[in-house]
């Protein structure tokens, strides 16, 4: 029991104890292993049988995890268990659905940083309370990936400074989904030198305005992949004045699902795009004609799955090398042409059945079933 309350959240998988046919359940190749305790008094050892595998999956149906607090040793040292926690297979790990005191997920992290562990995933989680300073001693988690979606921190917007400290600095992807407070404390948090992929999507609420509060100024100096599908992104041009205040270069910029203007504010000033971006993704973005405002020269511009009505003139698109416009009415005989007040008429039946309805706020309804941008 006191190795199980040292390591915390990651107990189903080091509580040895009988196995018998429950809610977890092992791949042939004991390569996946996915746990669902959604009953009151779930049995943690079910779990044991993810020991061996690569990918595990954690979910425990909104269960709240405070009990665990009683059992643990907050000044227990988690090195005396790193030659077990290394030697588990688990490379992904994912954990879903719980309320977690801040306390069992620091202690979580603490441990899994003598792990092998490259990629984490939260889901559906209340982080409750404050989490702990990085004690001197501790080795912080080495996670090329981290992805977040739906999860509430006490903390607020210092939530991920908070949780970086307990990160070393080489993180690659960094997706946070769904987050109740997508800015943050941008005077706290760090540089992430190493990180190449920011994925924000899902955030409808950020808004242009808030994705200059959400790239907190010089912290992302090595991003080449940038990811704000559905974010409440209204033109390309206002997407240009935000990099440019956050000082932010991405080569990749996935602007889809977004209910875009062609047209800009004509108050606004005009925006010059970094010479950096060469891959631009206006798809499923409901134009009925090319943005104004775009980049002088891509590699890649993908207007897909738009209401174009005829094929965009060379002096209407930027110098771009591979261009795509497939799904669009003129390519489509008998697509019905767009009309005012009408949500969907315009739209390929195929790119609607595959993607999303827009509605007359502009507000993206149903989501693609795309995963994290990496």
């Amino acid at each position: 029991m006191e190795r199980a309350s040292c390591l915390l959240l990651l107990l189903p998988l080091v509580h040895v104890s009988a196995t018998t046919p429950g809610p977890c359940e092992l791949d042939d190749k004991d390569f996946r292993c996915v746990c669902n305790f959604s009953e009151p008094h779930p049995d943690w050892s079910e779990a044991f049988q993810c020991v061996s595998a690569v990918e595990v999956e954690i979910r425990v149906g909104g269960l709240s995890l405070e009990p665990f607090l009683k059992s643990v040793d907050p000044d227990a040292d988690p090195r005396q268990y790193a030659d077990t926690v290394k030697a588990l297979r688990v490379r992904r790990l994912t954990l879903g659905a719980a309320q977690v005191p801040a306390q069992l997920l620091v202690g979580a992290l603490r441990v899994l940083a003598y792990s092998r562990l490259q990629e984490l995933t939260l889901e559906d989680l209340e982080i409750t309370g404050t989490m702990p300073p990085l004690p001197l001693e501790a080795t912080g988690l080495a996670l090329s990936s981290l992805r977040l979606r739906n999860v509430s921190w006490a903390t607020g917007r210092s939530w991920l400074a908070e949780l970086q400290q307990w990160l070393k600095p080489g993180l690659k992807v960094l997706s946070i989904a769904q987050a109740h407070s997508p800015a943050f404390s941008c005077e706290q948090v760090r540089a992430f030198p190493a990180l190449t992929s920011l994925d924000l999507s899902d955030n409808p609420g950020l808004g242009e305005r808030g994705l200059i509060a959400a790239l907190c100024p010089h912290k992302f100096p090595a991003l080449q992949n940038l990811a704000l599908r559905n974010t409440g992104m209204e033109t390309p041009t206002g997407v240009c004045a935000a990099l440019a205040a956050a000082g932010v270069q991405p080569h990749s910029l996935d602007l889809s699902h977004n209910s875009l203007r062609a047209t800009a504010d004509p108050s606004a000033p005009r925006c010059m795009w970094s010479s950096a971006l060469n891959s631009l993704n206006l798809s499923f973005a409901g134009l009925g004609q090319v943005p104004k405002g775009l980049p002088a020269k891509l590699r890649v511009l993908d207007l897909s799955c738009n209401r174009l009505n005829r094929r965009p003139r060379p002096d209407e698109l930027p110098q771009v090398d591979n261009l795509t416009l497939d799904g669009n009415p003129f390519l489509v005989p008998g697509t019905a042409l767009p009309q005012e007040g009408s949500m969907n008429s315009g739209v390929v039946p195929a790119c609607a059945r595959s993607t999303l309805s827009v509605g007359v706020s502009g507000t993206l309804v149903l989501l693609q079933g795309a995963r994290g941008f990496a």
